[in-house]
């Protein structure tokens, strides 16, 4: 179970960090959300984890208003 943890921990890591990089790209908002997306879907493919295409694009929005209550 603790191994779960660290595994969330690495996941939510790595999607920040992709996200942070890919929204301070000068994009147009759409543009980049579509990237994120994109990002977290191959992500989670190469590590197994089943997602269905809402729950990833509500995952993108939480990391969106976790990065603008951020700045």
């Amino acid at each position: 179970m603790k191994s779960l943890g660290y595994i969330g921990a690495f996941l939510g890591g790595a999607i920040a960090g992709a996200a942070l990089g890919i929204l301070m790209a000068p994009e147009k908002g759409s543009e980049t959300r579509v990237k994120i997306t994109d990002t977290v879907e191959d992500f989670l493919k190469k590590h197994n984890i089943k997602l269905n295409r809402k729950e990833v694009v509500d995952l993108v929005d939480d990391i969106k208003d976790a990065v603008e209550e951020e700045a």
